[in-house]
């Protein structure tokens, strides 16, 4: 079954009850139990609930993984993973990633006993140098968030396998749909469904995919004692969305190669960073990995002075935190998803005061290009 056909029959599309071609919505806290010595598959929604449970199986196909997870929100979803560790374990973490992740990483996980070391993860030989006697995981964010580094999936998951490592891909930028992370063998499959997958920019949800089954044991567990599950009117949501999710992922990715090209021939561009650039550092890797460049690019215009004379003169695309939807979105990773990360470790990252990350929406190409074209002209 290919990928537009997946998207929308890969997984039980319609209710088995009603023949109801949108799996309803169970807006329910709690299930009546006519006889309580028998075992019922529904008692209470933190536990399980039909329309999360629809959306686990429509992950599951999608992530080609055995099981799956859905979280309230992609920073539970890194949480319930990441606290899965223990006192004492240690994790190697790529150096570019996303603020939440960092803020997690640097200031909740230390206070558990867990440590975490962060590294350039375009040379995966950093990771295997960073390997200590309690490495427990390598933390991959490919590309990274927002500027777009890559790493070596095949390489890094190599080297975790050769020392017995577990491996966690957060992999919203990409999503399943352009990269297979699960199978080229990592173990815990991270999505921010707040982005692509729902895209509609109205839902917060976050999922894990894995094919281990003690892990997923481990991820609902945790997910029913935290109560970081997702509600059923989201998780019906996300699945409305990804009916159109293979359309919306061709056409921006598309607009997205498009639109960095001709940022990277723009005289007023500092930098641009997008791994479907032939002249990014680490683009055949990149190719050998995902189907395409993906739908972010982000570009250096050099200082705030002239972020602020660009964002004042744009037009079509959102000025707004998140990314991934069907709109084009433009975020200011200084004062939005790295706000966060100190200055000094925000600069080290490459997150600089002239950087934005755009989200490359379903627009008219013709018209971003017009639009960009007018906004960087004042400056």
């Amino acid at each position: 079954m290919k990928i537009n056909t997946k998207v929308i029959h890969g997984y039980p599309m319609t209710d088995k009850y009603t023949g109801s071609s949108s799996i309803p919505l169970y807006q329910s806290s709690t299930y009546s139990q006519s006889n309580i010595e028998e075992n019922y598959a529904y008692i209470y929604s933190r536990f399980s609930n039909p329309t999360r449970d629809a959306l686990s199986e429509a992950i599951c196909s999608i992530e080609n993984a055995q099981f799956s997870e859905v979280f309230s929100s992609g920073m539970a979803a890194i949480s319930a993973v990441l606290l899965g560790f223990s006192q004492g374990d240690h994790i190697v973490a790529c150096k570019s990633i996303y603020g939440g992740t960092f803020q997690l990483m640097t200031e909740f996980l230390p206070r558990y006993g867990i440590s975490v070391t962060f590294v350039d993860a375009t040379d995966p030989k950093n990771y295997a140098d960073a390997i200590q006697e309690n490495t427990k995981a390598f933390y991959i964010e490919t590309p990274s968030n927002p500027t777009l580094q890559v790493t070596d999936l095949n390489a890094v998951i190599g080297l975790a396998k050769k020392n017995n490592l577990i491996t966690v891909c957060d992999n919203t930028f990409m999503t399943p749909l352009l990269s297979d992370v699960i199978s080229l063998g990592i173990d815990f499959s991270i999505n921010s469904a707040t982005k692509f997958i729902n895209g509609h920019s109205d839902v917060i949800l976050g999922t894990v995919a894995t094919n281990n089954a003690e892990y997923a044991k481990w991820l609902h567990k945790s997910a029913v004692a935290i109560g970081s599950i997702a509600a059923p009117f989201d998780s019906w949501l996300t699945m409305r969305g990804l009916k159109s999710m293979a359309m919306r992922v061709e056409r921006s990715s598309e607009n997205a190669q498009k639109l960095a090209e001709y940022l990277n021939q723009h005289s007023k561009v500092k930098k641009v960073f997008y791994p479907g650039l032939v002249s990014h550092p680490n683009h055949q890797v990149h190719m050998q990995q995902s189907k395409n460049g993906g739908m972010v690019v982000s570009f250096d215009l050099g200082n705030e002075k002239n972020v602020k004379l660009f964002l004042d003169a744009i037009r079509i695309p959102l000025v707004a935190v998140s990314l991934g939807g069907i709109e084009s979105i433009i975020s200011y990773p200084k004062i939005m998803s790295h706000a966060c990360i100190p200055k000094e470790e925000r600069i080290a990252q490459g997150v600089t005061d002239g950087l934005l990350r755009f989200s490359v929406g379903c627009e008219d190409i013709s018209d971003l290009l017009a639009d960009l074209d007018n906004a960087l002209s004042t400056l």
